[in-house]
């Protein structure tokens, strides 16, 4: 039978002293307590093996020390939202600046920004990360919650008093198009499950860059077994162009492996390239062309940003970083 769990009671009784005591030297709190109790304290709760309720701790205090990351639970992840290649790197950055700042990384999926609000006062964070929401959130989260928050990934088209950090959307659609255009591709298509904000951005880059060819933008589902189908039904224009740019690495992956069950070789046959340079890029085969953006260095500014914003000083509504072009096998 599971012995039953330690109180502050059982030790406060043990010890001869007050429950008020324990729970002070549990929260920190020893200013007025004499080393030797703290020391006595201490000791009979790592025998006891004492399992505190953090959560009572961490909200007991000024400062709880939790940066929240809330994730857009969006229909296109399918369930798999914490899978998807982008949003797993970039929680692997943001958890190595959170924790080298002192703080605890608390990540949660939400579907809109009631849930944020509600998760963020419930557990007293002192600053929050949003990756992938959009623009109507980001002001319902300014004008509704005074815990200091940055946008890592989302779209802001007027990003008053709220900070976005962003990247070069725009420019990393150019590379990819000038890139294909330098070697020759007459016919180009580029993929995407919405034309709007981020997307749209991509791809009005990539259409410049391309210049002289022909570019066609297609919408695709976000299901893959629906995508798959569109793709089926879609098959002569596959065949029609020489190369693909799909605005996330996700989609560009996913397409070559259809090509791959259709027969067809990328990138003889028809080069492929994403966007994020996503640590999958480097496992698939082909390896994939794709946009690299600096996730280290956008998670160490969205973190130093929030620093600033919880220490109340002016910052940018804006900090726009560069992505780069790195080509491999699946272009040519």
């Amino acid at each position: 039978m599971e012995e039953q769990r330690v109180r502050i009671s059982d030790i406060a009784e043990e010890l001869g002293l007050s429950t008020a005591t324990i729970s002070n030297v549990i929260h920190g709190k020893t200013k007025k307590i004499s080393n030797e109790t703290v020391q006595r304290v201490m000791a009979l709760l790592e025998e006891r093996q004492y399992i505190p309720n953090m959560a009572g701790i961490l909200l007991a205090q000024n400062s709880s020390k939790i940066t929240g990351v809330f994730v857009n639970d969006h229909e296109k992840y399918e369930g798999h939202t914490l899978d998807d290649f982008f949003v797993s790197s970039s929680l692997n950055y943001l958890s190595t600046e959170i924790e080298a700042n002192g703080q605890f990384m608390m990540v949660k999926k939400a579907k809109n920004a009631e849930e944020i609000i509600k998760f963020a006062s419930m557990w007293n964070m002192d600053g929050i990360v949003v990756i992938g929401f959009c623009d109507q959130d980001y002001m319902y989260l300014r004008n509704h919650m005074r815990v200091p928050f940055v946008v890592y990934d989302g779209y802001c088209e007027k990003p008053e008093r709220i900070l976005n950090i962003t990247i070069d959307n725009y420019n990393g659609g150019f590379q990819v198009g000038a890139y294909f255009r330098e070697r020759g591709h007459k016919r180009a298509l580029c993929i995407s499950d919405n034309n709007i904000c981020v997307d749209l951005e991509r791809y009005q880059g990539f259409r410049d860059g391309f210049n002289t060819g022909e570019v066609e933008f297609v919408l695709i589902p976000m299901r893959k077994e629906e995508r798959w189908e569109f793709y089926q039904k879609n098959h002569s224009l596959l065949e029609t162009v020489t190369c693909v740019f799909a605005v996330s690495d996700y989609y560009a992956m996913d397409l070559i492996h259809f090509l791959q069950k259709q027969g067809l070789v990328v990138p003889d046959q028809i080069s492929v390239a994403g966007f994020d340079d996503s640590p999958m890029c480097q496992l698939v085969w082909p390896p994939l062309t794709s946009v690299r953006q600096d996730g280290a260095l956008r998670a160490k500014i969205a973190i130093e940003k929030l620093r600033e914003l919880k220490e109340k000083k002016e910052i940018e509504t804006e900090i726009r970083l560069p992505v780069s072009l790195v080509v491999r096998e699946s272009t040519k």
